[in-house]
């Protein structure tokens, strides 16, 4: 898989206080075109995801591949390298909630 897409769109949906001290769970509407990617990159806590529209590949550091459609889920545990794919034929939406400590960037590339 390549690096992140140009047209690759992230939009924050929410983002709040956690009830334990310094975390704050953010959720973001992820749109990845059609044989895009969003290049390896690891969060600093856990993601859970759930596939909206479309097919992803997700690739998680230990494990096999996955292909996700629409209604299923995923969870990535945290500062793990991941990548997720669109397998088309159209642009997947993945909504993505991350539980993760405050003011920590939400993503971070690994090379």
């Amino acid at each position: 898989m390549t690096g992140p897409a140009p047209a690759l769109e992230r939009t924050e949906v929410q983002r709040g206080a956690l009830s334990v001290a310094g975390r704050e769970v953010v959720q973001l509407l992820i749109r990845i075109p059609a044989g895009e990617g969003s290049g390896r990159h690891t969060h600093p806590g856990e993601e859970v995801g759930y596939v909206l529209a479309g097919s992803v590949e997700v690739r998680v550091e230990g494990d096999p591949p996955r292909v996700l459609q629409a209604g299923d889920g995923f969870v990535v545990p945290p500062r793990t390298p991941h990548e997720a794919r669109a397998a088309g034929p159209g642009t997947a939406e993945l909504l993505s909630t991350y539980l993760v400590a405050t003011g920590e960037p939400i993503s971070t590339p690994v090379g």
